[in-house]
């Protein structure tokens, strides 16, 4: 069965969902790869959302093609599918499963004020050294507290909350369940004997019995999807796990020396380690990819989603901005830009703050704009990898992900330069989709992660004497944070 089989891998990210054929050596199958992009809906006052019947139509849509394309033959063979979701997402649902709210993603910042009253309430570092995760709106908890004050008949009613993959599960097999790698990034579960947490349950209200039941995987679909789907009927279908770790998995940073630098429409720098974890550095956070494997990093809620907004602000050429970057000499500009025009996670976590450029003048172009926004997420993550040296001071080699930041040599080298570590270009084109192919691989004994080596493309060395602009940039950077933002 290993060595002649499949695996489908879903992936269902924040503006896409993909369905993409791997064979047992995790490696995707050409021609075999179905992307349907979504929109999200976002509004000035900090809304993001889906919604939840629609995502889980794209799925199903994903999953149909996708067995087109592999044919019956292939079909037959396949021997597991492997589900990646983003983490923190929120959804509620009633006790038969219907959707009552939209999914709140991580980036819906409606629940500001609710994360400042609760940081109030709180120890918030307490819990942030329990859970693994701060107090902030794109976590559970604040999200919860605010759904408390503007959708209080939620309480009234018996309802489950849910990540967005657990109502999947829920509706393709009539069951409900949850990973250990979702559970341990809402934000409520002790990461260290994986139990909800009492004191913020008590805190919002929420019973444990409301809360999925945390399981490995699913076997037997529903019957409307047996019948959609007969090859698959009887196949394990692995729990939803966050992209996040199954981006260190797919990418191959699976021990401490490899970081994955993950750049998509946001942006994360994380290591994987075995348990127990020791104990975390301020302004990272720790979730799980599953009893014995955990991934401890920092987050950018600004990544790709800058890089985009720069080119349609700028009235920028991507190609045409690319070639002139390179020609650029690092923090030449005399600018500084704060790039937390989505707000900021990692290190700071200020669920108020906001973007700003300072040093501007008559000869400021808007390719200097457009290297010093890019120049400013490296400098974030520099800054995030060295924190991360409290928790693994050993690491010596970054493995790069994302669309985004694979597509520019020129931020690539930026990266290098800024955080003074050698890049390298991950092989793997989707390697959150590759991860959820490695692990539902690894789950069912037909592979090691060690084995499935990805392979690395292009490598960017840094030079030393950017990295000393750069950190001449950071303390600039840093000053303009704490005037503005605090």
């Amino acid at each position: 069965m290993a060595a002649g089989g499949y695996v489908v891998a879903l992936d269902v990210g924040s503006s896409s969902v993909r369905a993409i054929l791997h064979d047992t050596r995790a490696r995707p199958i050409p021609g075999m790869e179905v992307h349907i992009p979504h929109a999200v809906r976002v509004k000035p006052d900090g809304t993001a959302e889906v919604d939840a019947d629609t995502l889980v139509a794209l799925v199903s849509r994903a999953v149909t093609e996708v067995l087109a394309l592999a044919g019956p033959a292939r079909a037959k063979r396949i021997v597991a599918v492997g589900l990646s979701t983003f983490w923190h997402g929120l959804v509620v649902a009633d006790e038969a499963g219907h959707a009552l709210t939209p999914v709140y993603l991580w980036s819906d910042s409606r629940s500001v004020a609710a994360a400042v009253r609760l940081r109030k309430r709180l120890d918030a570092e307490q819990i942030r050294l329990r859970t693994g995760c701060p107090i902030h709106p794109s976590y559970w908890p604040s999200k919860l507290a605010w759904l408390k004050v503007v959708r209080p008949d939620l309480w009234k009613r018996p309802v489950r909350w849910l990540s967005f993959g657990d109502l999947l599960y829920w509706r393709l097999f009539a069951r409900l369940g949850t990973s250990l790698s979702m559970a341990s990034a809402t934000g409520l579960l002790r990461l260290d004997d994986c139990e909800w947490d009492a004191e913020l349950l008590a805190e919002l209200r929420i019973h444990p019995g409301s809360l999925p039941p945390i399981g490995l995987m699913e076997q037997g679909l529903a019957a409307v999807y047996a019948r959609k789907w007969p090859a698959l009927a009887g196949v394990p279908w692995l729990h939803a796990v966050g992209d996040g770790a199954l981006a260190n998995l797919g990418s191959g940073c699976i021990t401490p020396n490899r970081r994955a630098l993950t750049i998509g429409t946001s942006g994360a720098l994380r290591l994987m380690h075995r348990a127990p974890r020791g104990k975390l550095p301020a302004g990272l956070w720790c979730y799980r990819l599953d009893a014995d494997r955990l991934v401890t990093g920092g987050a950018l809620s600004n990544g790709g989603n800058l890089h985009a907004w720069l080119l349609e602000t700028l009235r920028l050429d991507g190609g045409a901005l690319e070639a002139r970057l390179r020609r650029m000499a690092p923090a030449a500009h005399g600018l500084t830009f704060l790039p937390h025009l989505a707000g900021e996670r990692s290190l700071g976590y200020a669920p108020h703050a906001f973007g700003a450029i300072s040093g501007l003048t008559s000869v400021t172009t808007p390719e200097d704009i457009a290297r010093a926004g890019l120049e400013a997420v490296a400098i974030e993550c520099a800054r995030i990898s060295r924190r991360l040296d409290e928790v693994a001071p050993g690491s010596s080699r970054l493995v790069a992900s994302g669309a985004a930041l694979l597509s520019s040599p020129a931020w690539m080298q930026m990266m290098a330069d800024a955080i003074g570590r050698r890049v390298v270009a991950g092989r793997p084109k989707e390697a959150s989709s590759r991860g959820a192919a490695v692990f539902a691989l690894e789950s069912l004994g037909l592979a090691k992660a060690e084995h499935l080596d990805p392979g690395e493309g292009r490598a960017f060395t840094p030079n030393k004497v950017s990295t000393m602009a750069y950190r001449k940039a950071e303390k600039r950077q840093e000053a303009l944070y704490k005037a503005l933002i605090g």
